[in-house]
């Protein structure tokens, strides 16, 4: 079969793209942007903004030759990059629309468990809107609705639940709800069942696993996978879970995906369970219990190394911008005088003002870029350019700075290792 799967770059439309693949389906992938990553597993990767394709002819060459439909697309919270009601309302009712007048008939479509108990978020709301709009369709459609999905790769819960893992103190939210985790592999299995022509339409069905559990006992599971003793539990007062929340809120206003966000806590709150016992009678699958599933598949030492920087990632990030936002501001104000004279002793003369107001807005400029998840690459590659241009300049101008004994010089150094490694770990997926 010809598939095409939306939101293929995502942590389960990259895995469905990689699967179908794998069984000897032509996959179209389709992305967000034309700088998306490579999809490997794809015949044909395709460039579409879901939330701006509001037209059915804006995808009809795209579904040309296409004989089912897979929509894995989805976003958990509204941002300046991103819209939820753009994604899973009219950008899939259009697809959806695009579908039927193409005569593709089967779409298998991925909403979220809980969406028909009662919207708690804005989330949840459009996911249960998208899902309406498909069943009105003449379509052999199938809404897959999974609790959260942990595999292999990580992304949003998946990979909180690994950084979780690897605190020594492990904070637990209040009002978190149980959670019926199911695995990537048991969903994706789903999917290749009911692409077959021959297996049931028209069906909507939840996909949880066997046990409900604790957040805490799902943390517990990936230390003990990791081989790491299990760790002291903290009970996070609610104005602090408020203050950690509002920080997640305050990063995707800034183009992150933090995985800590209201959303979040709305839908934990809610809990995400539900009953597999129809997905196991119209399927045959028997989805898998986490401790079970993660003792078939060893870790590796990149699992852990992932786990620890988790955390470590944000408080790269946060320091990286904070450091040349001050160092700009200070040399702008209280240290102002100091710069100019500094820049009078090596010889810049009437420039020495300009030369320190020009490196203040570009130090500022710098750490703005880092902050903007947008421009947070270029950010660190100025970061970078700037750091050996001071080294550089410093040493010809005053090359007695290298045997300062606060070491101003030297200590660009572990700036520079700094900004490879918050280069090295940019990309969220």
């Amino acid at each position: 079969m010809r598939v095409m799967v939306t939101g293929a770059t995502g942590f389960i439309g990259s895995a469905v793209c990689a699967r179908l693949y794998a069984e000897g389906h032509a996959v179209v992938a389709i992305v967000r942007s034309e700088n998306a990553p490579a999809i490997a597993a794809a015949d044909r990767t395709v460039a579409v903004d879901l939330s701006a394709a509001t037209r059915a002819q804006d995808w009809r060459p795209h579904l040309a030759g296409v004989d089912a439909v897979v929509n894995c697309a989805g976003v958990l919270q509204d941002s300046p990059r991103e819209s939820t009601t753009g994604v899973h309302v009219e950008g899939v009712g259009t697809l959806f629309a695009a579908c039927e007048e193409a005569g593709v008939r089967r779409v298998i479509h991925f909403s979220a468990i809980g969406v028909d108990r009662g919207a708690v978020s804005d989330f949840s709301r459009t996911k249960l809107a998208g899902d309406e709009a498909l069943i009105a369709r003449d379509l052999d459609w199938v809404i897959l609705r999974p609790s959260v999905v942990l595999g292999r790769g990580v992304f949003g819960a998946s990979a909180l639940f690994r950084g979780l893992a690897a605190l020594p103190w492990l904070p637990v939210m209040p009002d978190a709800g149980s959670l019926q985790v199911v695995r990537l592999d048991d969903v994706l299995r789903t999917v290749s069942f009911f692409l077959d022509p021959a297996a049931p339409a028209r069906c909507t069905l939840e996909l949880a696993g066997p046990e409900r559990l604790a957040m805490e006992d799902v943390v517990a599971r990936y230390r003990a996978w990791m081989g790491w003793r299990p760790a002291r539990i903290v009970t996070v007062p609610e104005w602090a879970a408020t203050i950690l929340y509002g920080m997640g809120d305050f990063a995707g206003s800034l183009g992150w995906r933090p995985a800590m966000r209201t959303t979040i806590r709305k839908e934990i709150a809610r809990g995400a369970v539900g009953d597999p016992r129809p997905w196991t009678a119209m399927t045959g699958i028997e989805p898998r219990p986490l401790a079970a599933a993660l003792r078939a598949e060893p870790v590796s030492v990149q699992e852990r190394w992932f786990a620890k920087l988790f955390f470590l990632k944000p408080v790269v990030f946060t320091v990286f911008s904070a450091f040349w936002l001050v160092t700009g501001i200070v040399s702008l104000t209280t240290g102002y005088e100091a710069g100019v004279e500094l820049m009078r002793r090596v010889g810049a003369g009437a420039l020495a003002a300009p030369a320190v107001v020009a490196g203040a807005f570009a130090d500022v400029l710098i750490g703005v870029a880092i902050a903007w998840r947008p421009t947070a690459r270029h950010g660190l590659y100025g970061a970078l350019a700037l750091s050996l241009f001071y080294l550089a300049a410093a040493t010809v101008l005053s090359p007695g700075l290298w045997g300062d004994p606060l070491g101003a010089l030297v200590k660009i150094w572990p700036i520079l290792a700094l900004n490879l490694v918050a280069l090295a770990i940019l990309e969220e997926r």
